[in-house]
């Protein structure tokens, strides 16, 4: 028997469509078998592999219910996994999975990307309807939870809270992987991701002029290229812009791009050769960020805004939050991290005790007893509806 999710899925390049490819992995890890439902929108062509078993064309509404009707009428598929995020689906505020959902008959659990403390009143009935007809509803943020249960009215007993996933990077010497990548003498600050407004850059390179003022052997590196929706809208303007920056700012030599989508294994590198990560969103409502759940599984010690995943994966002295979004504070924390090693390695110590549970076979594990236990609640109810009849 299957599981299928639902999603972006690889080649598609974007967090959701990386976070299904490991989700699924790690449920296979688990005995679990997992078919594929990708989600495409109309700017590229994606060349999916034979686990993709229906591709739903993102702003097709006939493709939710055609997909629906698959799932329905394949014996194999037990129950769904729907990623959610607003943007990856078509309609207002990604309204069309409703239809999906609306024509199922077989349990899904929803997993919920974002979940917004102030909703627009379409977003709010969309996550509340979702919700309500889950079997099960995963969070990865406690806050996350209270939202879903006080604003979108989700009873507690469906909501399970479940860390993001970090892949399994292979631990390395910081010092040998400066060497590889040319960067020895350099305390390195990094931001890694898909780039675009919103991610905050910008806060960075602008701390960075203030850092480099007494720690001139700092160089920023901001790993990732431009999200490919968005340069296929906009191009590289936004990446133009903090080019801009960095020259006005005279950092030519102290913040180098790295412009490609990285692998697990370069991220991996990139990652422990970091000295300082910096998670500079500027939006304090962002709910999850994979780029820093990623750094925290490393032990990295981090700077980071007051968003709110930020602001509750990294108390208990696991980071250094910024109370605002704010270059000068940001450059304060940056360089108090810097100037006091004891404080460095005190961090990457409780990043690492707390990342250290979230590599992605554990997660797998905690994925497969929800669902176990979804499965075994739907039989048993299905067994009291029929003795009824």
């Amino acid at each position: 028997m299957s599981v299928v999710n639902l999603g972006t899925f690889p080649p598609k390049q974007c967090g959701i469509a990386t976070f299904s490819m490991d989700l699924k992995k790690s449920l296979e890890l688990n005995k679990q078998n997992v078919k594929i439902i990708a989600v495409s929108d109309n700017s590229y062509k994606y060349n999916y592999g034979n686990e993709v078993i229906f591709n739903i064309n993102q702003e097709e509404k006939a493709d939710y219910r055609q997909a629906a009707l698959l799932v329905n009428t394949s014996p194999d598929l037990e129950l769904v996994i729907i990623q959610h995020e607003y943007g990856i689906f078509g309609g207002e505020s990604g309204e069309y999975i409703l239809e999906f959902t609306r024509l199922l008959n077989k349990p899904y659990i929803l997993i919920t990307h974002t979940v917004l403390p102030k909703p627009q009143p379409k977003q709010l009935k969309i996550l509340q309807n979702l919700g309500t007809k889950a079997s099960g509803i995963v969070c990865m943020t406690q806050k996350s939870a209270e939202f879903l249960n006080r604003l979108y009215h989700i009873p507690k007993n469906k909501i399970r809270v479940i860390g993001h996933g970090v892949p399994p990077f292979k631990k390395e010497d910081s010092q040998v992987l400066k060497a590889k990548y040319n960067l020895t003498g350099y305390e390195i600050i990094s931001t890694f991701g898909l780039i675009g407004p919103g991610k905050g850059l910008e806060l960075g390179i602008k701390a960075m002029a203030e850092v480099v003022r007494e720690y001139p052997d700092t160089k920023y590196l901001i790993l990732g290229q431009t999200h490919p929706m968005l340069k296929k809208v906009e191009g590289e303007n936004y990446r133009e812009m903090l080019e801009n920056l960095i020259v006005q700012l005279n950092l030519e030599n102290k913040v180098q791009f790295v412009n490609k989508f990285l692998s697990d294994e370069e991220l991996g590198e990139y990652l422990y050769l970091t000295d300082i990560y910096l998670s500079p969103y500027p939006n304090k409502d962002q709910a999850v960020s994979g780029t820093l759940t990623f750094a925290i599984g490393c032990g990295r010690a981090i700077v980071s805004t007051s968003y709110t995943y930020a602001v509750e994966v990294l108390k208990n002295n696991r980071g250094l939050l910024a109370a605002e979004a704010d270059p000068g504070e940001i450059a304060t924390l940056i360089k108090k991290i810097l100037g006091d090693g004891k404080l460095k390695e005190t961090l990457q110590q409780n990043a690492y005790a707390l990342g250290k549970n979230w590599i992605w076979p554990n997660i797998g594990r905690e994925y497969t007893s929800f669902i176990n236990n979804i499965l075994k609640k739907e039989k048993r109810e299905a067994k009291i509806n029929y003795a009824g009849l």
